[in-house]
């Protein structure tokens, strides 16, 4: 499985939503937390792009130091429609100090000095050490993952209906992929009464790339076929 450092990073590298968030600032319209671009430098440090204008971009131009602390909350969210569509979430708290000059007009670029994260998702929560964090790499996939479940919902629809007879379960109503990493597939196996069930698929090694994933796809299917 992947680690917990792992699933942070990947999510911190994601399109998913993010909000920075500083203890204490009055509440702000949600636009001006949102971080538009989130880059991982080589030491593990945050480097978020917010509009120039944000509460928090001015609590950090006139903090002294690195005095500021604040917290990147990330939620992560199912990218086909299925029951309970939240994944998880993600904290990553530290510093922040201003990076002037590496944003557009009308945007600024922060560094966040990781101290904390904290991950709670479909694998369970853990509390990640800022080490491993900066050691991590994203999962492979993550840039490809919403267009593949997408694809595999939409196109692929019987084929994934197919791995019902996997979990051995007959009341099975409905069948939906629901994450996907370089280790393997997650569904979402919808019952009666609005009830719902995870499963995962494990692959036979993890994959670097979409021409093993297709691979290994094919491998899973061929066994929920026969």
């Amino acid at each position: 499985m992947p680690s917990a450092a792992e699933r942070t990073r990947t999510l911190v590298q994601s399109t998913c939503s993010a909000v920075l968030l500083v203890p204490g600032l009055p509440p702000t319209r949600p636009e001006q937390a949102t971080t538009e671009v989130r880059t991982v430098g080589p030491d593990g440090d945050l480097f978020l792009v917010l509009p120039a204008d944000s509460p928090v971009v001015r609590a950090a131009t006139h903090a002294q130091d690195d005095e500021v602390r604040a917290v990147l909350e990330l939620t992560d969210v199912a990218p086909v429609s299925v029951p309970h569509r939240i994944r998880g979430r993600a904290w990553v708290s530290g510093w922040l100090t201003l990076v002037p000059g590496q944003a557009a007009p009308g945007r600024m670029t922060l560094r966040l000095d990781v101290g904390e994260a904290y991950v709670d998702d479909l694998w369970g929560a853990s509390a990640v050490d800022p080490e491993d964090f900066a050691r991590a790499q994203p999962d492979p996939l993550a840039r490809y993952e919403t267009e593949l479940l997408q694809h595999l919902a939409s196109a692929h629809d019987e084929q994934v209906g197919l791995l019902a007879g996997l979990v051995e379960r007959a009341d099975v109503t409905r069948v939906t992929p629901l994450a996907l990493d370089r280790f393997g597939l997650r569904v979402r196996f919808g019952r009666g009464g609005g009830h719902t069930f995870d499963a995962r698929f494990d692959f036979p090694e993890p994959v670097t790339d979409i021409t093993d994933l297709r691979r290994a796809m094919h491998q899973l299917f061929e066994a929920a076929a026969g």
